[in-house]
């Protein structure tokens, strides 16, 4: 029997069960491609599929509403994959373990992917919809969002032709999503001299585990702990105390989540062992004080190790530190337009040593406004620098900007308060949507994003709201229903 037996939208949760089962990873979707494009086969539906792998599945009109304007529904295939260090999960090939606990489905040991999984499942279950009366709905599946939204920035004009789009991608039932932030990567490459570990030394291996994490645009403002700086701040702070020589510093996997474990390995004198060890479980105590309720199940811990034969060399490593610690993190700017919105921030999202005596540090910046996303970057980047660090931004990808006026806001706002006997909450967000890019390249189309709610994106916390799939998809099929003639 189905994990899934007695949810309802039936159909949604059974096409979310059948995504569940196949890998799709950013830039690893080509099983669910190959899936949706037999899919289209099997309904006798017209699909495509572009250079970059965006595919388009369109469901014809209704007899009679041929003169309705076409809308388009967006999601993107792809998930981020994260898991606990301790649960066993290859990404290539295992599938997501769905569970129902206490009005929510979550997944066992490892993100659920109902971002954007929701998102496709919806779209497949109005695609196949036979009571539903629409005109002709075009379903857009972009690729690769969650890491760079190439899928996104490679769409090509007309692919698709409707001037409405609704895009799935969102994660707060009760809000209407009108606007997005813009956002960038900036990554710092620093390469060291390895030296042999000293001798009469040993090693001592650092972990941190148990942080909330999360999604560096929906959570960067709620001052949930950054794995990486938390390591690096009892690095520094060793480092000023006692002759250490770091080994190895691993933190982070994700440039959109926020760091929810760091790894160290640091060689220390064998008679200042003992003290340090001490130090650090003080350490622990003290952030256990700072953060409280908010990281309740944060853990450090120390442990000795074999001696690694190299370290890293003592200016190098300084430079790291001290780089590392004036690299900001989490919202920079609020909103002066919206309340309770962050404009502008920065994710310190990940250090990792690479290979080949080098470290690579990847961060992340987020801004509604242009000139302020490339402010905190050049900030991140004079910090990277105090390292020595080559530093490379990305391309970027632009905000949403939004827009009252908007006819398919009056739709939907309509719909929500007729279908809920309440009034929406009317927003903008501020992690990236791929409606940016589409606004940009699509002139003049009308947007708006909605979605049940889920929470923990981008962790293995992550789990959905149960019956707020069913008011999602209710609003869905009522938006659709009431989108008006072609002028």
């Amino acid at each position: 029997m189905s994990i899934f037996a007695g949810l309802k939208p039936i159909a949604v949760w059974t096409y979310f069960e059948e995504i569940c089962m196949i890998p799709r990873l950013s830039k690893h979707e080509q099983k669910l491609r190959e899936y949706l494009l037999l899919f289209a086969h099997n309904h006798g539906l017209e699909a495509k599929e572009d250079k970059i792998g965006n595919i388009l599945i369109t469901r014809p009109s209704s007899p009679g509403l041929e003169g309705r304007k076409t809308v388009v529904l967006q999601s993107h295939m792809d998930m981020v994959g994260e898991k606990n260090a301790d649960y066993p999960h290859n990404w290539d090939k295992d599938p997501i373990i769905p569970i129902v606990t206490d009005g929510w489905v979550a997944a066992r040991g490892t993100t659920l992917g109902a971002d954007d999984g929701m998102g496709i499942a919806s779209q497949l279950a109005i695609l196949t919809d036979k009571d539903l009366k629409a005109g002709i709905i075009e379903c857009l599946f972009t690729v690769d969002e969650e890491s760079g939204m190439t899928g996104a920035i490679n769409l090509e004009p007309g692919f698709f032709t409707g001037k409405i789009l609704l895009n799935l991608d969102s994660e707060d039932e009760g809000i209407l999503y009108i606007g997005c932030a813009g956002g960038m990567d900036t990554v710092g490459t620093i390469t060291y001299k390895p030296v042999p570990s000293p001798s009469e030394s040993t090693a001592l291996s650092i972990s941190l585990t148990g942080l909330r994490g999360g999604h560096s645009g929906d959570e960067i403002h709620k001052g949930f702990g950054n794995a990486v700086k938390i390591m690096n701040r009892l690095l520094w702070n060793l480092a000023n105390s006692f002759r250490i020589s770091v080994s190895v510093f691993d933190g982070g996997n994700l440039r959109n989540a926020i760091p929810r474990e760091a790894f160290a390995t640091i060689v220390v004198e064998k008679s200042s062992a003992d003290l340090i060890i001490g130090w650090i479980e003080n350490f622990y105590t003290v952030m256990l004080e700072e953060f409280r309720e908010l990281e309740k199940d944060l853990k450090i811990s120390v442990k000795e190790n074999g001696l690694p034969q190299f370290v890293m060399d003592k200016e190098s490593q300084d430079k790291l530190l001290s780089s590392l610690t004036c690299c900001p993190h989490g919202a920079i700017a609020w909103s002066k337009e919206m309340d309770d919105l962050v404009e502008t921030s920065t994710n310190l999202a990940s250090v990792k040593f690479t290979g080949n005596n080098t470290i690579q540090i990847v961060t992340t910046q987020r801004s509604s406004i242009e000139s302020s996303k490339h402010d905190v970057a050049a900030m991140v980047e004079t910090c990277l620098k105090l390292a020595g660090a080559e530093v490379v931004h990305s391309d970027g990808y632009p905000g949403w900007r939004p827009s009252m006026a908007s006819e398919i806001l009056k739709i939907t706002l309509n719909s929500y308060k007729r279908l809920f006997g309440k009034d929406p909450y009317i927003r903008a967000i501020h992690a990236g949507l791929e409606c940016g890019l589409i606004f940009e390249k699509f002139k003049g189309i009308d947007m708006i994003s909605f979605g049940p709610t889920i929470r923990g994106a981008h962790t293995p916390e992550e789990k959905i709201e149960i019956k707020t799939a069913q008011m999602f998809w209710d609003l869905l099929i009522d938006v659709i229903g009431n989108i008006p003639m072609k002028q």
